[in-house]
């Protein structure tokens, strides 16, 4: 689209979806990371849907922003102000130079505003002010081959000025297009703790997904986050301690979910299993694990195990057959501390993923009790963001790590696991085990 300086350093406006604020500038530095673009940031605020950054290239600015699901578009930005004087002062002491490869290019103006709003009449008045850029090519709001926009940033919706005005060349839209895509609402299989397919296609971009890498989740459920690094060309497997999630029913599945977006190829398969009880090697071979554990609330965490481990220790028959053969069969489970399962959920990333492979994995507080401090850590993970979803009195965290390069460390982190090798004998509680349910079913009600 534009010929001109594509490999030249490029001040850019980034456009962002005023939704998952803490997510946003987290997004666009794991696809800098991705795609090896240094992204330096100039300008941002979790209030403001406008951010500014500094790139090496045009080139690099389309592909950043063009896989993103936050970002609506990224802009060669022309100039920024806090007035319309002083706007009009600065474009035209400072992009003289590149009014002359406008010319002859069909083109279109967009006026948008944030906490604020133009009529149709008061948009035209604010195009015609910018005349003396001399565009002498044809107008087209279908399929332009330049698009500017003038965006004005209101400092709530009670003021009648704008606080800054920015003009911008249009270089690449976001993805958030995929969000309608993959839509809840239009899937073939879900369930009650399906991740909605906006945060499921973040997590995907923060765990670098791509073509010929392999993503897995522990905790797979319906798919939701499989599903999402799919998109992205990333391999897939997971695993559930309920097979009759991934199996479904009915025909529909997990795997109803890949033929219905038409990437059965890159979906490698469903096993029944938990962290504590897992099939897979102790090799590093994941690039990539994403998940959303639960929480423990609808009932007690559990991982596979009898209650009794003396009883485990004698096969069950009934009727002539191991019971563990006949169709119809449920593992017994045991009760399961959480804070246990975020210790095995970083061991587990600590022996699978390769190096500078990533885990997200979303973990909830209640907002009076959570600090920095209770951010579960591994010696061999680094974390690279923590982004918050609030919701009323509690919130859950995306946590993104990356697995440190270089050989294990031979100290591991120590596993709270056995703090219910014997649950029985201790006589604990499903809210003993997870603090975070008993407040949530306490309303979470502050301690006296």
């Amino acid at each position: 689209m534009y010929p001109f300086g594509e490999d030249d350093p490029v001040k850019c406006l980034v456009y962002f979806a005023q939704i998952h604020e803490t997510f946003r500038r987290a997004e666009l530095d794991a696809l800098g990371e991705l795609y090896g673009i240094n992204v330096e940031w100039e300008d941002y605020s979790d209030n403001s849907p406008f951010s500014i950054i500094k790139l090496a290239s045009r080139r690099e600015a389309r592909k950043l922003v063009g896989r993103s699901i936050l970002a609506k578009g990224i802009y060669e930005l022309w100039g920024v102000a806090p007035d319309y004087n002083e706007l009009h002062k600065f474009v035209r002491v400072n992009t003289a130079k590149m009014w002359p490869s406008c010319m002859g290019k069909s083109f279109k103006f967009y006026v948008e505003a944030f906490n604020g709003k133009r009529s149709q009449s008061e948009q035209h008045r604010i195009i015609e002010q910018f005349a003396y850029l001399g565009l002498d090519g044809s107008i087209s709001m279908k399929n332009p081959e330049m698009t500017f926009n003038v965006m004005e940033e209101y400092k709530n919706k009670h003021v009648k000025a704008p606080t800054r005005v920015f003009l911008g060349r249009l270089l690449a839209v976001g993805s958030r297009h995929l969000v309608d895509t993959y839509d809840l609402k239009k899937r073939h299989y879900i369930g009650t703790t399906s991740m909605d397919a906006e945060l499921g296609l973040i997590t995907a971009n923060f765990a670098l997904t791509a073509p010929g890498k392999i993503a897995y989740d522990p905790f797979v459920g319906t798919g939701s986050f499989l599903v999402s690094c799919s998109q992205f060309g990333a391999y897939t497997l997971g695993s559930d301690i309920d097979g009759r999630q991934v199996r479904g029913k009915k025909g529909r599945s997990v795997l109803s979910n890949f033929k219905q977006y038409g990437l059965v190829s890159t979906y490698l398969d469903g096993f029944v299993s938990d962290l504590t009880n897992t099939p897979l090697r102790k090799t590093r071979f994941l690039d990539a694990i994403v998940c959303d554990p639960p929480y423990g609330v609808r009932e007690g965490l559990r991982v596979l195990g009898s209650r009794d481990p003396e009883k485990a220790k004698e096969p069950v028959v009934r009727d002539g057959e191991l019971r563990y053969l006949q169709d119809g069969y449920i593992p017994p489970k045991r009760p399961y501390s959480f804070l246990a399962m975020l210790d095995d959920i970083l061991q587990f990333a600590a022996d699978h993923l390769v190096s500078g492979g990533r885990l997200c994995f979303w973990m909830p507080t209640a907002n009076e009790d959570f600090s920095q401090l209770d951010i579960p850590t591994h010696p061999e993970l680094e974390i690279v963001s923590v982004c918050v979803q609030e919701f009323n009195k509690w919130s859950r965290r995306l946590l993104t790590y990356s697995r440190k390069k270089g050989d294990p460390i031979i100290e591991q982190a120590a596993s709270r696991s056995a703090e219910i090798a014997e649950p029985e004998k201790k006589k604990v509680t499903a809210d003993e085990l997870n603090t975070f349910r008993k407040k949530y079913f306490e309303g979470f009600r502050p301690v006296s």
